[in-house]
């Protein structure tokens, strides 16, 4: 069974303040350990480098799931649906991708 890598990048909209953007990412963290399945999660600002391959988006995330089985149960799950009432306001824009390892 391969693990799932869920990852992803947002640009969030202007006048997002800081402070709202640490609660986003602060409700994305705290999914860990309520959502079964869910290993880990790394999330916060772009890391400026020489390539400025990263479209303008300026913050992203990573989450590692046990199974597609868990990735599957968390799309709907109450704990993700919480995070996106406090994230999706703030959001100009997002790509989110999964991969298996």
């Amino acid at each position: 069974m391969s693990q799932i890598k869920h990852f992803g990048m947002f640009q969030f909209k202007a006048g997002v303040t800081d402070e709202k953007i640490a609660q986003c990412f602060d409700a994305m963290r705290a999914m860990q350990g309520k959502v079964d399945g869910l290993l880990d999660v790394a999330c916060g600002a772009y890391d400026e480098n020489e390539e400025q391959l990263h479209d303008g988006f300026t913050h992203g995330f990573v989450m590692s799931f046990d199974s597609r089985e868990s990735r599957d149960a968390y799309l709907p799950h109450l704990e993700h649906e919480r995070f996106k009432e406090i994230a999706i306001p703030c959001i100009e824009r997002a790509t989110v991708f999964d991969i298996a390892v």
